[in-house]
């Protein structure tokens, strides 16, 4: 628990630093928010906010994980150090890509961005490459934890294949979606991750414990130039790579299905997508005044500061209900 906490205010420390550093590299660069028209007007004073600050938490995740890893090596810690590395790369690979589109859009002024079927290539072949070295070089086997029952179910090598890669890239896109206000999505996976964190140090699962403690420190050290009014947005390059890490993790500590559980407010803000397009195709009305659900409560009249408390604080009590029944 110890070794944890440090690791974690260690990495919650760089971001803060790597924040004052990058945030104003951002607005020379002039890498600036674009608002949608169709967007809730209280956010059009965004417009031109630096954006792309994941790049802080990826940059925070790197350094504290080589610094953990040489320190790990000297301990004897050997495979827990090896580990950690294709949990990183995952990572990197989800961020370059958001990096990337962002990079597209806001720098080279291409409103289109990297092209969705390019994305979606590029993480599908990180997400296969990173469930083979789970089954193939971990070697922690296609079994995956039952909550409620409590028990493992081992299901078939390939069957398993194509059920990690759809929970990597669903998580991804749920988180991505998330990300709209101020704070919200930084805040609704730090306790995600610190869920997931508690989950592999009950397991001793040490490199969940490890890699989770310095992620929760790199996004709450984020968070301190998110929160409202924000100072950074978290573009592709963030929303991507926590996305990548929260089913990272649970793969990893083999409870996936949890993520139903803990990710809720993820998976419904999805779901208000889904069901919005699908309404008004069918009907030329819609459901929600505006979807993702976040922007449904702010044009009922919640500020953002509410959304993200009331997000965040469901999130924890679902959370809580999930290590209940793991």
């Amino acid at each position: 628990m110890n070794f944890q906490i440090t690791i974690l205010l260690m990495s919650f420390f760089i971001a803060i630093v790597l924040g004052i550093i990058v945030i104003p590299i951002l607005k020379k660069f002039k890498v600036g928010q674009i608002e949608r028209d169709d967007g809730p007007k209280s956010h059009l004073v965004k417009q031109g906010t630096p954006t792309m600050g994941g790049i802080i938490i990826m940059i925070s995740i790197v350094i504290s994980v080589i610094g953990v890893n040489l320190y790990c090596r000297s301990q004897g810690m050997i495979d827990a150090a090896n580990n950690l590395i294709p949990i990183l790369l995952l990572t990197l690979g989800f961020g370059v890509i958001g990096f990337i589109d962002d990079f597209k859009k806001l720098v080279l002024r291409n409103t289109e961005g990297l092209k969705p079927k390019h994305k979606m290539l590029g993480l599908l072949i990180i997400s296969v490459a990173y469930v083979f070295f789970l089954i193939k070089v971990v070697g922690i086997g296609t079994d995956t934890y039952i909550p409620i029952i409590k028990q493992y179910i081992n299901i078939p090598i390939y069957a398993y294949i194509l059920f990690a890669v759809l929970v990597i890239l669903s998580t991804t896109n749920a988180i991505n979606l998330t990300d709209g206000i101020d704070g919200l999505s930084p805040s609704i996976c730090s306790i995600i991750i610190t869920c997931l964190t508690i989950i592999g140090m009950n397991n001793n699962i040490q490199e969940v414990s490890i890699f989770g403690s310095i992620v929760i420190g790199s996004t709450l050290g984020f968070l301190m130039f998110n929160l409202h009014p924000a100072k950074v947005f978290l573009g592709d390059t963030g929303s991507l790579l926590l996305g990548g890490i929260i089913s990272a993790l649970a793969l990893y500590a083999k409870v996936p299905l949890l993520l139903i559980v803990i990710a809720l407010l993820p998976v419904l803000e999805t779901l208000s997508v889904i069901l919005q397009v699908a309404y008004f195709k069918k009907t030329g009305n819609r459901i929600f005044k505006m979807a993702p659900l976040h922007h449904h409560f702010e044009l009922s009249g919640w500020k953002e500061s509410k959304v993200v408390i009331i997000f965040s604080l469901i999130t924890f009590v679902l959370c809580v209900i999930g290590l209940k029944i793991i």
